[in-house]
């Protein structure tokens, strides 16, 4: 199974290669100019006409290069600040390099700042009509494709409602779901995944597979390195504007956590190839009671469940789990070694399922699992470790701001009061 899926993979990196390039951007520079002092008024600026006017300057590209082929799903991802939207604003023609070439070939739309453009005095079904036609849909294609709008983005009840009576949330998601209906060749998709519940966001990612599997050009930012590996054939690491590193998405979503945050509970390996791995995570997901979820409420028995294969004979090996949150937080981290020394003999191709069970006493977030393998003794020696494999929601009726809240009770004493 693990053959067939090294088989697709290089299959459709031979095809993308082939393929040719729609998006080439070439030593691009964008720089945005900082003032010391800001004039808010005209009659601030009459009454002081020679108040220094200089400033700072905020390298927001710098020399970025980069080419996407026809059909590539191509990730973006940095810290905030790294220059990630500035380069799909300069894509999508918002703001002009100030430096460098760029060639676009093929009818765009972006996913940028969904539902700017709407009009807040105006209801739903006006709305969605007059974006899908100002992104290039006939009045009669926008009229007919209305009602799938609406129902994805479960706003049947709403449609007749003001805009300026929407959530921020169901703004966007009708953004979305009229971007969605665009008949584009390249998308440029900018954190919309984080709108909406875990329903909503699944019917976003099936979306995604789909115009994956149609052959549309997406290029994606994102902080959730869980969608990159799990979307993209590659993905470009930014570091104040500039290039870190282009490739593998699991190796981009190591180097971006390298870069972000501390260690996970093993060191990463030292030789992560395909070819010759003793050890392989194959998958990793969450059940509560035996069924899988991908969200739960604040406080359930959760069993994490990663299943491995072993291609080499393997003595006592050492099962570790990190769980992280969105921060990057190491929030939960625990090995076999605590509670099981001697996990016993695995050999060549034979497939184990472990499960961590812990009550999820955190607080409500998101939380990504990092499972891994090392060999006996120390722990130190790792033979395969997934970054951030596979997350969950975990939602509660109360956000104490802490990073756990686990069960507690107050106990108050009132002290008796002296005679006067």
């Amino acid at each position: 199974m693990q053959t067939d899926l090294s088989s697709q993979i290089a299959d459709r990196r031979s095809l993308l290669d082939a393929a040719p390039r729609v998006v080439s951007l070439e030593s691009a520079y964008k720089t945005f100019r900082i003032p010391h002092q800001q004039y808010h008024t005209l009659k601030e600026r009459t009454l002081h006409p020679f108040r220094s006017r200089t400033y700072d300057e905020f390298h927001a590209l710098n020399d970025v290069s980069l080419e996407v082929p026809r059909g590539e799903f191509f990730g973006i991802v940095g810290r905030n600040g790294s220059g990630k939207s500035t380069l799909l604003k300069c894509l999508a023609g918002i703001y002009q390099l100030d430096r460098g070439s760029l060639s676009i070939d093929g009818r765009l739309s972006p996913f940028i700042e969904l539902g700017v453009g709407f009009n807040p005095d105006l209801a739903a079904r006006d709305n969605v009509l007059i974006n899908a036609v100002m992104m290039g849909l006939s009045r009669d294609e926008a009229r007919r494709r209305f009602e799938a709008i609406i129902a994805f983005a479960e706003l049947e009840e709403f449609i007749d409602l003001k805009l300026k009576n929407y959530s921020s949330g169901m703004t966007v998601r009708l953004g979305f779901a009229t971007a969605t209906q665009v008949d584009a060749e390249i998308l440029l998709v900018d954190e919309v995944l984080a709108v909406g519940d875990a329903s909503f966001q699944q019917k976003c990612f099936e979306v995604f597979q789909r115009l994956k599997d149609e052959g549309k050009t997406i290029l994606f930012v994102t902080h959730d390195m869980g969608l990159v590996e799990r979307f993209c054939d590659r993905a470009l690491l930014l570091e104040r504007g500039r290039v870190l590193s282009v490739g593998d998405p699991h190796e981009i979503g190591l180097l971006y956590n390298q870069v972000n945050f501390g260690d996970p509970v093993h060191e990463r390996p030292r030789d992560e190839g395909d070819s010759g791995m003793p050890v392989e995570v194959r998958s990793c997901w969450f059940e509560v009671g035996q069924e899988p979820v991908i969200d739960l409420p604040h406080g359930e028995r959760l069993d994490v469940v990663t299943e491995i294969r072993f291609n080499a004979e393997i003595d006592d090996p050492v099962f570790g789990l990190t769980l992280r949150n969105d921060v990057g937080h190491t929030i939960f981290a625990t090995t076999s070694q605590w509670s099981h020394p001697r996990t016993g003999r695995f050999g060549p191709d034979e497939i184990v399922t472990v499960r961590v069970q812990v009550d999820a006493w955190f607080g409500p977030g998101r939380y990504r699992a990092t499972p891994s393998v090392a060999r006996s003794g120390s722990g130190a020696d790792t033979l395969v470790l997934r970054e951030d494999l596979a997350s969950f929601i975990l939602h509660s009726t109360r956000s104490s701001g802490g990073v756990i809240d686990p069960p507690h009770s107050f106990e108050i004493e009132r002290a008796a009061m002296e005679a006067r």
